[in-house]
């Protein structure tokens, strides 16, 4: 089989939550420019406006609608289009996601750390928690159920959920919530996939470390914080939207179909420890 055929996409039809930005940009990016058909949702309008306009002038099949993922009812519609306008759902990234504030320290590993009693969980509001596994990890829900709803008819279809290192390693730095809710969407990947396993429909998730993107308000743009994290990933260096785009169309594409349940981290090493 050759390599063009394995991770061939063209005509896919595909939907991107979260695609307006980082990651997501990225997935809808790599698949767009592969043939796909690509429709992003998000909540950034002026985002979706920008991007969209983008890439339509570099050729690319791509639209977008604004959707908030905690909102089940436009997240089935706007599904439901997508699939409607490409005859079929190929394949869906369960990408969207935000930050849940700081975790019950500040600092960071050998740089020194300090209790931070606003992420300290005696202190921790429902509003907040809520939001963040409203999104996180209900939102993962509602988008992989919605894609089932076309996929499941037709016995084919690829399912990508966003995690997180964050799902299997503590992090005092970060916000419980998001924690809780990433170790959520790692096993509710496993439990669909074995599920939906014989309609061959595949789901599997990305677990990314330290990649700049905007969530947290952007705080991973900033070139010092780059630098110091950088010193304890293996590879001194940390990921970019670019980094996922492989991982993103092999998951998507035939090459591996026979992969189903799994969570792949993509961290420069960072999850195996420091090297030096």
């Amino acid at each position: 089989m050759k390599i063009a055929d394995m991770f061939k996409v063209e005509g896919f039809g595909v939907v991107v939550t979260g695609g307006a930005s980082g990651l997501g940009l990225g997935f809808t990016e790599v698949m767009a420019q592969n043939g796909a058909r690509v429709t992003m949702l998000d909540v950034d309008e002026a985002g979706l406006e920008k991007e969209t306009a983008r890439l339509r002038k570099a050729g690319l099949d791509v639209d977008g609608a604004v959707v908030d993922v905690r909102d089940h009812a436009t997240l089935d519609a706007a599904i439901d289009a997508a699939a409607a306008k490409y005859g079929h759902l190929d394949a869906v990234f369960a990408n969207a996601g935000i930050d849940s504030g700081p975790g019950f320290v500040k600092g960071w590993v050998f740089d020194g750390r300090t209790r931070n009693d606003e992420g300290a969980i005696e202190n921790y509001d429902d509003e907040r928690w809520q939001r963040v596994i409203d999104i996180n990890l209900s939102g993962v829900f509602a988008t992989i159920r919605a894609a089932v709803r076309h996929m499941k008819p037709r016995n084919f279809g690829r399912i990508v959920v966003t995690t997180s290192m964050a799902a299997t390693h503590t992090e005092p730095s970060v916000g419980m919530a998001y924690m809780v809710a990433k170790a959520g969407a790692a096993h509710l990947t496993r439990n669909v996939a074995l599920e939906l396993a014989a309609y061959d429909i595949t789901v599997n998730a990305i677990a990314p470390g330290f990649f700049i993107t905007n969530i947290g308000g952007g705080h991973a743009y900033n070139p010092d914080l780059q630098k110091m994290v950088s010193k304890y990933i293996p590879m001194h260096r940390v990921g970019f939207p670019k980094d996922m785009m492989g991982l993103a169309l092999f998951l998507a594409s035939p090459a591996s179909s026979y992969i189903t349940g799994q969570q792949i981290g993509i961290d420069g090493g960072w999850s195996l420890g420091t090297a030096d």
